[in-house]
């Protein structure tokens, strides 16, 4: 099953003013990159990279330079391709990110062409079955707002059945503790609660908020940091029990390495369109699975990534939490392709039962939402 052409897909919309503010700036618009893999038997596998703020770039990197690496090569062989754009591209020019992502959606694309071929879902193709995930309420979502807009915001979520929600911080201290506070004294001890704060602390902010999150059986404090400041978080680590979490932003197993040997971060978030596509998320699982590391993968814009996310974790022993992205008015989630994910009364999702990733995507919605220039947080 060679493959006789990838092409790739950058795509924009627009926010409306006042939409959602994290550590990093206010959103103004989402960014996405889809990539189509076709191979000479007419089967077609989708996938999403992730577009790394720069998604005319990615989309052009996966045209030019990585197609050329993997035109005529067998569809199936994803180790082989995984290796061949690591022999010319990453371990000859360092590890960019960019051909990590780039990479990802070429290699989750190809995983879903399999699962056709093979009349397969793709949890099954991977070695697991279609069993319930739990998922926590998450996405740019549940952010800076008043604490009784934020418990409105959550309310809905938790009647849904989600049993865990994960809040933005990295705003001021007291105002992260009292919207922690909020959402505990609402919900009660039983509601999981999870913490992002996309990078927005300093190490004395995370050295004050810690003993307040271990007060209130915080989950996890996912990037409070950038993923390279190693030493900031080796000095977080002593501040209090609440885990930290990242790997959103960590590239390949070899970056993955860095984050065992330092034994600080104990929760792994891969993004399987970021970290070199799910070939390479199951070498990160495998590794962490050694050490009794959970992985709950990030989720980035799209249902095709939401979707691979519930598949992989399906599929590997130290699955944990799948990112839900329930934030308002996703148009990558709700019109780019069919239904991604539902979530059951239980706090749970289940992998789509159809052949490979189960999202067939819109080629219509690509074309009418052209990629947007400029940056994507202001």
């Amino acid at each position: 099953m060679k493959i006789v052409d990838v092409r790739a897909f950058p795509t924009s919309f627009p926010l409306p003013q006042g939409g959602p503010r994290l550590g990093i700036g206010q959103a103004v618009k989402r960014d996405a990159v889809m990539v189509k893999v076709i191979t000479e038997d007419g089967i077609t596998g989708w996938g999403e990279s992730h577009h790394g703020r720069a998604h005319t770039a990615i989309a052009k990197l996966i045209e030019t330079t990585l197609r050329q690496l993997i035109l005529g090569m067998d569809a199936f062989d994803t180790t082989g391709i995984n290796a061949r754009i690591y022999k010319y591209q990453l371990a000859s020019h360092g590890m960019g990110a960019a051909c990590a992502m780039a990479m990802s959606g070429i290699d989750m694309a190809l995983w879903d062409a399999k699962g056709k071929a093979l009349n397969l879902p793709l949890c099954r193709l991977l070695g697991g079955s279609a069993r319930a995930v739990p998922a926590y309420a998450g996405g740019v979502a549940l952010g800076y707002q008043d604490p009784v807009a934020l418990i409105d915001e959550a309310a809905p979520h938790v009647e849904a059945g989600y049993r865990a929600v994960k809040l933005r911080v990295g705003d001021t201290v007291k105002d992260d503790v009292a919207r922690m506070e909020a959402v505990r004294d609402a919900f009660g001890k039983e509601l999981v609660i999870l913490t992002d704060a996309n990078i927005g602390y300093s190490v004395d902010q995370v050295r004050q908020v810690m003993p307040e999150m271990d007060r209130l059986n915080i989950g996890w404090l996912e990037e409070p940091f950038p993923a390279h400041d190693h030493h900031s978080y080796s000095q977080a680590r002593g501040y209090g029990s609440t885990p930290l979490a990242a790997g959103e932003n960590h590239f390949t197993r070899y970056e993955f390495t860095r984050v065992l040997e330092d034994g600080v971060i104990t929760i792994w978030q891969p993004d399987l369109s970021k970290c070199g596509g799910i070939t390479e998320a199951l070498r990160i699982a495998a590794m962490a699975s050694a050490y009794k590391i959970p992985i709950h993968p990030h989720s980035s814009m799209t249902g095709v990534n939401q979707a691979a996310s519930i598949h992989f974790l399906a599929a590997i022993e130290n699955g944990g939490y799948f990112e839900a992205d329930i934030s308002k008015a996703n148009r990558f989630r709700d019109e780019l392709g069919s239904t991604p994910w539902t979530i059951g009364g239980d706090g749970h999702v289940r992998p789509n039962a159809a052949p490979g990733i189960g999202v067939e995507v819109d080629e219509g919605f690509l074309a009418a939402n052209p990629p947007i220039e400029g940056p994507g947080y202001v």
